[in-house]
């Protein structure tokens, strides 16, 4: 089976979408999950609406990406548009836990011998 190529879109189109920006929001990861906070109105820009009704329940960014047909980056600066007027909120993964606060190996190795002595 043939897969088509991503569709980047036109230059000119992209350009249209994004209002000519071209620096991204940098508080949307790939895997943050955006949700709706709201329903599209009239006279909203397209890309917008579809955003809206993509995330009636938590989606990934990645998601509404590959939904769209766009480039992250202008999803991005989309999704940062709808952040700004309050339409969406978005949900960041959990941070990665240091190493620090992991528990010690000692402590480890003693429970599983405690297990082991079940």
């Amino acid at each position: 089976m043939m897969r088509k190529p991503v569709d980047t879109g036109d230059p000119d189109r992209l350009y249209t979408v994004t209002g000519g920006r071209s620096q991204a929001d940098d508080s949307f990861d790939l895997v943050t999950l955006v949700v709706s906070e709201c329903r599209p109105t009239a006279g909203m820009q397209s890309e917008h609406a579809r955003i809206l009704e993509l995330c009636r329940h938590p989606t990934a960014v990645v998601e509404i990406a590959a939904e769209l047909k766009l480039p992250i980056t202008v999803v991005r600066i989309l999704l940062g548009d709808l952040l700004d007027t309050g339409r969406i909120t978005a949900r960041h993964p959990p941070a990665p836990r240091s190493v620090t606060s992991l528990p010690d190996t000692a402590l480890l190795k003693e429970v599983l011998h405690g297990l082991r002595n079940l």
